[in-house]
């Protein structure tokens, strides 16, 4: 059975939202508490241990983008090529408040994501210190851990703003369904030949 396009686009935005989540709570999972500090003559060597900490940070950026931008093909995309104009779209107030909280959740998670796994690269590429009391952190804990929930969540709130797209596409076709209006029928009327012959609209 073949999927239509409003499932195709659900389907491809919950995938990408999904995957951002798990990459950046495995991420968050495999990241180490500390390095190993390696004193030598006035500085400090930091070893850190072999793990995709980084690598599952990047791809949950990379799926999370992926997922903002199918998001907002499942707002504005014409679906059927029947396209609504943009202002319809935003005059109810739930539709602008979800996109306006979708937009917001997306950035932020993206953000949080980003600031993680940029601290982990530098704090990994950066390792000597010339502070001798130095612990060798990681990136601060839960940064990665809250960066896949709003991922989450930025997923969920675009799926809610496809469907009050659609609603909103539905109540615009509706409005201006091309059948013409109540009453506007056809009437015929039968001759003695009792061939029909047509009259008038009524």
């Amino acid at each position: 059975m073949a999927l239509d396009q409003t499932t195709k686009i659900a389907l491809g935005l919950t995938f990408f939202g999904l995957l951002s989540f798990i990459f950046g709570v495995i991420a968050e999972n495999k990241k180490p508490p500390y390095g190993v500090p390696i004193k030598g003559k006035d500085v400090v060597i930091c070893e850190f241990p072999t793990d995709p900490t980084i690598a599952l940070g990047s791809l949950s950026v990379v799926t999370l983008i992926l997922a903002a931008i199918v998001g907002h093909i499942a707002v504005y995309f014409p679906y059927k090529g029947k396209a609504a104009p943009n202002n319809l779209l935003f005059r109810s107030a739930s539709m602008f408040v979800f996109f306006i909280v979708a937009e917001a959740v997306t950035v932020l998670g993206l953000g949080l994501m980003m600031w993680a796994t940029i601290s982990e690269g530098l704090l990994r590429s950066h390792n000597i210190h010339h502070d001798l009391d130095t612990q060798c952190p990681t990136a601060k804990t839960g940064l990665f851990g809250g960066a896949a929930f709003l991922a989450l969540d930025a997923s969920l709130f675009w799926l809610v703003c496809q469907i009050l797209a659609l609603n909103a596409r539905a109540d615009y076709l509706d409005e201006n369904d091309a059948k013409g209006e109540y009453g506007q029928v056809y009437a015929t009327q039968f001759g003695a030949d009792g061939a029909p012959h047509p009259v008038a609209k009524v």
